[in-house]
């Protein structure tokens, strides 16, 4: 049965870049590094060996890989990995809770407050959406 730890990467070899710009890494030397020869983005290693980190100054988050042996994967996925589920419970919460209570408002502004129950309900989704587009 194969291991399921990540290979150590090793710094004399060449790998692809994450950055899935087909160009290749390749060591820098006298470093602890790798720089792509395609988008020239500079890499370091971290956690002893088993993961590279994006050096980047204009992304506010630290972007980071794990080597399997035949590709990359993103170290540590974030909010990303959850998206569509945090978005429809954004969504689906406050709508299961403001809807009813829109049906059962008397009066002839039924429709009115079922609108409103609705445009309630998808702005914290926007929200989320327009913060993790990217």
């Amino acid at each position: 049965m194969p291991s399921q730890k990540a290979p150590k990467i090793d710094l004399n070899d060449e790998y692809p870049c994450p950055c899935r710009r087909r160009g290749r890494l390749v060591p820098i030397t006298l470093t602890e590094a790798f720089g792509c020869n395609r988008c020239q983005q500079i890499f370091v290693l971290e956690e002893n060996g088993h993961v590279i980190e994006q050096l980047s100054t204009n992304y506010p988050y630290k972007q980071a890989w794990r080597w399997t042996g035949h590709q990359w994967h993103r170290a540590h996925p974030g909010l990303k990995a959850h998206y569509l589920p945090l978005a429809l419970g954004m969504i689906l919460v406050p709508l299961l809770i403001w809807l009813p209570l829109a049906l059962h408002s008397p009066g002839p502004n039924i429709i009115l407050w079922a609108m409103v129950a609705v445009l309630l309900a998808m702005l914290p989704a926007l929200m989320v959406w327009l913060a993790y587009r990217r």
